[in-house]
């Protein structure tokens, strides 16, 4: 039986204002996701990929209600987020959570990591003190850390520690659904690999669907399992992991892919060096937004944006020339 989606995202656009002295008119909106559409089936892990300024975190911020978008619809368990209001929005919330790529900056150097969580508790969950200490802790412990050290401040734990309380922290309101933003990037590798296994762990503990946004393809193939991949706030290929990584058919997602570092012993394969610069929101090409990078354009691709279409068992892709 096929997974139903418990996110749907439809025709979203999410604009940022123009640089620029605005005068009479109003300050042009520049796109950073442009009428996206996308389903986040529930219990699933989808990886989000692409290069720096692709929209990836605009996208994962935009669901959260961080961002807030221009125009489309975000549906969660049938009820639209963006026309949610008020106290709504904040039960709303409690479902949907977001871990930072930096947890420094997502950490109140002033508090305590114990005061930290207690306060989502007792707040949001309107737990009591002992409760939610007791709660705090058990947390703490689900991560991988010493409730004993929880009477310390943010500075004083290591960057993997303080990516284990912000897991913690978003843990704490038992979300159905969480947004991890380049969550493990800023991670020594050896801790990177700790991370990874506890949200796999947490995952399956707590039933969670992830949307797991990273540069690094090697992770997002081991903990994914479906993966989109965007290029100037499109979603230009979706499929599978396993199809994707073997299988895939647009040419940035092949030259993507081709930039995986490869350990001694592996077939080779063909290196794919993409010419020209990635053009910015303020000046997005014509017809296909890949076609000045790409080697297989043609005078279709300048003229008309190609349509995501399915390519079978679920795999879609968004090219003139397949």
């Amino acid at each position: 039986m096929s997974k139903k989606p418990m996110i749907s995202i439809q025709n979203l656009k999410v604009g940022f204002p123009a640089q620029g002295v605005r005068l009479l008119r109003r300050r042009r909106c520049v796109p950073a996701v442009d009428h996206v559409n996308l389903d986040i089936l529930e219990g699933e892990t989808l990886g989000l990929v692409g290069e720096s300024g692709c929209g990836k975190t605009t996208l994962g911020r935009a669901i959260m209600r961080l961002n807030e978008p221009v125009e489309g619809s975000i549906v969660f368990r049938g009820q639209d987020i963006l026309k949610t209001r008020g106290k709504s929005l904040r039960l709303l919330k409690n479902h949907l959570q977001i871990v930072f790529q930096d947890p420094y900056a997502s950490l109140n150097p002033r508090q305590t990591i114990r005061r930290t969580i207690t306060e989502v508790l007792r707040v949001r969950m309107k737990l009591g003190r002992k409760q939610s200490r007791e709660r705090a802790d058990e947390l703490l412990t689900q991560v991988g850390l010493n409730p004993k050290n929880a009477d310390r401040f943010p500075h004083e734990f290591s960057g993997g520690q303080r990516q284990r309380v912000a897991i913690a922290k978003a843990l704490a309101l038992q979300p159905e659904f969480l947004v991890l933003d380049e969550a493990i990037s800023a991670l020594d590798v050896s801790i990177q690999s700790q991370i990874i296994n506890l949200l796999m762990a947490l995952k399956e503990r707590y039933h969670i669907t992830y949307l797991f946004i990273s540069h690094d393809l090697n992770v997002v193939q081991h903990i994914s399992d479906r993966v989109a991949v965007m290029y100037l706030g499109k979603i230009v290929e979706l499929a599978p992991t396993e199809v994707l990584f073997d299988r895939s058919e647009h040419p940035y997602t092949l030259a993507l892919l081709s930039s995986i570092p490869q350990i001694p012993g592996q077939e080779e394969r063909e290196r794919i060096v993409l010419t020209g610069e990635v053009s910015g929101p303020e000046s997005i090409p014509s017809g296909c937004r890949f076609h000045p990078r790409c080697a297989y354009a043609t005078e279709i691709c300048r003229q008309e944006e190609p349509e995501l279409t399915n390519r079978g068992g679920g795999h879609w892709a968004a090219c003139h020339n397949l």
